[in-house]
This record gives C-alpha cells, structure tokens and sequence, in this order.
C-alpha cells in the first residue's frame, strides 16, 4: 500500500477487501499455494493497487480469469551477485523476472571490490527502474582477505552511512572467517554494525567450537554448505541454511536430505553465481524449485523455500505470500511440477506473460566503471618460475564445487624453469594486479581444465577481480591477459598467439554493456572455443574466476602469490606440505 496517501488510502483499502468496492484487479478461479498456511485452495485474488486486497470471492475492474492456475508468491532469491551474470541490473531483470523471481537480495562485493562505494551505489540506482526489486546487503570483505590486492577497502566507517537506506537489509556474507575466529577488530566492527539487521555468513567447512565461535557473532546464515552433514550442524546451532544451486557450486541434490517439514522454514534458495547462458537455458529459481520437486520434495515446501522463507529471515513484512496487506508480486504458474510460468505480477501489474516482459528495461546510460585497468606490464616476468624442486602444490579442481584439492605432482622442468604439463591435465595459473599497477604477478598449477593448448584469461576473479589466466604456454598467456586489458575488461579465449572468442566486459571489468541476448550468445561462443582447445568444463570461465577467491579451501592464487586458505597465508610453491 502506498502510505503516502494516508488515511484516505487505508479506508480505500478496507471498502475492496470488504467487498464493498470492485478491486483494481482480481485473478478469478486460481489455485492459491499458501505458503502461510501450507495447503493449496480455491478463491480469487483481489488487488487494490499495489496490495492483495482479499483472497475469497471478489469484483473488479478488470478481472482474468486463470482457469484453475495456481497462484504462488514472487520468488525471492536470498543472496545473488549480480556482477556474476555478466549483465547489467537492467538486463538480469530481463532474464529473471519472467521466470518468475520478483525481488533478490543482492551483494555487490564483485564491483565494490573495484570500485569501491562507488560501485555500492551504482548498483542501489541502477535497481530503481528495473521489474525486480534489489535488496542489498553492504559488502563486508572489500577485500575478502589481506592476502590480495583489490581496488579499494571499505571498513564499518565507511559503509555504516548506507545503512540508513531503505533498501539495505544488513552486512553480507562474512567471508574472511578466520579474521572473526582471531578477532580482528575491522571485520567484528562490521558485524557489530549489521547487528541490529542481518548478517550473513560464508563458512565453508567450519564446524564444531569454531562454528559455533563464529555463530555466536551474530552471523545469521550459510550458503556454502556442501553436504547434508555440514547443513545440520549448521542448523542445529541456530543457522539459516541457504540451497545454493549456481552455475559451478551446485549443492541443491546434495542438502536434500538435510530438509525435513520441522526445519524447513530455517532453509532458503540462493542462486549466488549463476551464468547468463544458465539463466537462459536453464532458469532462475523457478529451476530450483523444478529440480528440488523432481528430487522429491514436496512443492509446498519448495514453494515456501523460494518465497516466504527467504522474506521472514531478512524482515521483508508483507512480502513472499498470497495474503492481506501482502504486496501483490505473484507469478501464475500452469503446474507446480513442471514450473511453466504463465504470468508475473509485479506489484500488481501485469510484467511478463508466456516468458517474457511486457516491457523491456531500456539499457540506462553507464557512467561509472570504465577505465578501470592500470597494470605494469614488467611484471609478466614473474611467470617464468624457476625451478625449486620437482614437486609442486597443485590446486585440484572439484567438479561441481568452488572449493578445492590440494594435492601435490611432478613438476614439468624445461631449461630449468618450470611449465604447464599439457599430457597431465597440469597446467600454469596466474593472477596479475590491475588495480594500482604495483606488477604484482602470483604463480600456481591447476588440475582439471584440459587444455591441450591456448590460455583462457578474464577480469572476472573473485574477489578482487585482477586478471587471471590458464594456459598452455607462458606466451599465449601474456597474450590472453593482454587482450582482458585492451578490452577495458572482460574474457578472451587465445590460440596460438592470437584471440579466437571475447566478451567485453567494459563496466568495472565485470559486466558488459549490451544486451542480456547478446551477452549470451558471446558467452556460448567463449565456451565453444575453450571447447575446442580440449577444455573439460562445462563453464571454465565461471570456474577461472573463483580459482583466486583466498577464501574458499584448499588452495588458490592471488597477485600475491599461492594461499593456504585452511592456513589463511602464502604457502612456497614447491615443497610437499
């Protein structure tokens, strides 16, 4: 309801809701999923502005008949990185809302790392003429760790004035766990910040006292849990338990087991990192939603999962029901097996229909974010790394998982220097700084990727997105990273000296600035062409990126060099331990 008319607006109200008045609208003969109450029943919907009026029998100006359709909340996506898609705000609205996601809690930390406050509030005035509304959590990890070099800090002093925002709901994902079991003052200040709202969690692996250590912050909730053991532990010592299902970190079929019809309401889904091809193909949370019904739970329950839940842990009243005074953003679904979405109302108002908007966004005008490389170049002499050993630390890919192995190989030793070993699957991996030209160039070795020749190189590098590439040869590397920079940002596929695919991704190096068909067609292409270099994964790019990530176990590179996450420092390339 819109406040702002006051009483007269309120009284208004009661005459539609009393049947006393026809609504604005009113969606006839529906199937309404409760997820208040957890049954499904007849009645129509009745719609006064931008508010449910009544669920029962009702008139209206305008009224549609759904013919025995079900009626379910808009869904709400509990923690997404935009940035991540590779789309302006704008343009992910496009590829979500028609799937039926009307509103997602988003953290900027991608282009905050960047851009520092700058990109915070780019993102908060991009989401005001978008069909979707942007909740934001305030980034706490800019940058996630001390053990990389992002483009700006942001401690509590720096973020506490945002908060006052209407769209703030608190302090995302608290990454830098070992900074709170060590009690470093900058990251407890953040979370003494966000007390009094919400504070989210990112502890892959933590378990028993040191959970619990962490817990007892005031962190409210998860999203890296891999395994239904990991989830109850977490549940069980007062967590919310976000399901993850993005493009790499796929957990939803492996927390399954953990849900039952007594904790079900403390769980939630969050995209997190999700591609624009996976969004197109694939979907959003409707997919979810699709996959944990045909995994075998109960649609009411996975329903309330993609709804109602996610609004009762970040506070959002009035919002993710079919109910009196609830804001009126509902999707009309034709079953709730398959998911086919017919319509999404967005306060009201009919936005999409049969898969797509009513109404595109128009692409708005970018004004910040470009020119965001600085790198000095003589630093691309660090690749060439001497040998100090044959056996090196070697970072394992997992399928279907951002963490992952540390396990230690035979170094491939060529006049004293050491390679990429193409036959074993091990290859060389580099992170270069581009933030503040200091030369910075960290070295490792990846398992996993497949390449037979070429190199692979992106801006996309979380979290403090400096350039990062794989190859087969240190100069079809230097290549590769090159061509990031002359794009102002973005990913290259490199063969034998020269680009073969590249997607532009000139604002802050992470997100392009056409349109979300075009950036899928660009992003096909890059895979077709890894592809064709003998890649093994199904989204190596979205894999690349979090290979510099110093937060996630075991191991990963950084401008700064090879980090033991489990250690929270730099480790020596060669050695066994």
């Amino acid at each position: 309801m819109k406040t702002a008319r006051g009483l007269e607006n309120l009284q208004d109200f009661i005459e539609v809701a009393r049947g006393e008045r026809p609504a604005d609208l009113v969606l006839k003969n529906g199937k309404i999923v409760n997820v208040l109450s957890g049954e499904i029943h007849d009645g129509d919907v009745a719609i006064y502005e931008e508010t449910v009026a009544g669920v029962g029998d009702y008139r209206g100006n305008k009224e549609i008949d759904l013919r025995g359709s079900y009626i379910v909340p808009g869904f709400i996506d509990g923690h997404v990185h935009v940035e991540s898609s590779k789309l302006l705000l704008s343009e992910y609205a496009t590829a979500v809302v028609p799937r039926g996601t009307t509103a997602a809690v988003i953290d900027p930390h991608e282009i905050a790392n960047v851009l520092g406050l700058e990109g915070i509030r780019f993102m908060l005035a991009s989401s005001r003429k978008v069909p979707l509304t942007a909740y934001v959590m305030l980034s706490s990890c800019v940058p996630a760790t001390n053990l990389e070099t992002s483009g700006h800090r942001l401690p509590a002093e720096k973020l506490a004035p945002l908060l006052k925002h209407k769209r703030v709901l608190g302090i995302a994902e608290v990454m830098n766990y070992p900074g709170v079991l060590t009690g470093e003052a900058e990251v407890l200040e953040k979370i003494l910040l966000g007390r009094t709202r919400r504070v989210d969690g990112h502890a892959p692996g933590l378990t028993g006292k040191d959970l619990c250590a962490y817990i007892g912050t005031g962190i409210g909730s998860d999203h890296e849990c891999t395994s239904a053991e990991e989830a109850r532990e977490k549940l069980r010592l007062g967590m919310h338990v976000m399901i993850r299902e993005g493009s790499i970190a796929r957990s939803l079929a492996d927390l399954l087991p953990v849900v039952t019809a007594e904790n079900s309401r403390r769980l939630f889904f969050a995209s997190d990192d999700r591609g624009p091809e996976d969004l197109w193909e694939e979907g959003h949370l409707d997919f979810m939603i699709r996959k944990a019904v045909s995994l075998g739970m109960k649609p009411m329950t996975a329903v309330q999962i993609a709804t109602i839940n996610a609004a009762t842990y970040f506070g959002l009243e009035r919002l993710g029901a079919v109910a009196p005074g609830y804001r009126a953003d509902l999707v009309v679904l034709q079953d709730l097996e398959h998911l086919r979405v017919l319509k999404v109302f967005k306060g009201g108002r009919l936005m999409a229909e049969d898969g797509k908007l009513l109404q595109l966004p128009s692409l708005q005008p970018i004004t910040v974010g470009y020119g965001s490389f600085r790198v000095d170049w003589s630093g691309l002499s660090r690749l060439s790394v001497a040998a100090g050993g044959d056996r090196i630390k070697v970072m394992q890919l997992v399928p279907g998982q951002i963490l992952n192995r540390s396990v230690v190989e035979k170094a491939k030793i060529e006049n004293g220097f050491v390679v990429s070993d193409v036959e074993n699957d091990i290859l060389k991996l580099s992170v270069i700084e581009r933030h503040h030209a200091t030369g910075n160039v960290g070295v490792g070795f990846v398992k996993g990727f497949g390449l037979k020749g070429g190199a692979l190189a992106s801006s996309v590098a979380h979290d403090s997105h400096n350039i990062i590439v794989v190859g087969a040869s240190d100069e079809e590397m230097k290549v590769a990273a090159r061509e990031v920079a002359k794009m102002g940002g973005g990913q290259v596929v490199v063969r034998g000296g020269s680009p073969v695919s590249a997607l532009p991704l000139p604002v802050a190096g992470l997100m392009s600035d056409r349109a979300l068909g075009d950036v899928v067609v660009s992003s096909r292409e890059l895979k077709r062409a890894a592809r064709n270099l003998g890649c093994l994964l199904q989204d190596p790019f979205m894999a690349l990126s979090f290979l510099a990530l110093p937060v996630i176990p075991e191991l990963r590179v950084t401008d700064r060099g090879l980090v033991d996450v489990r250690r929270a420092g730099l480790i020596p390339l060669f050695g066994e331990g």
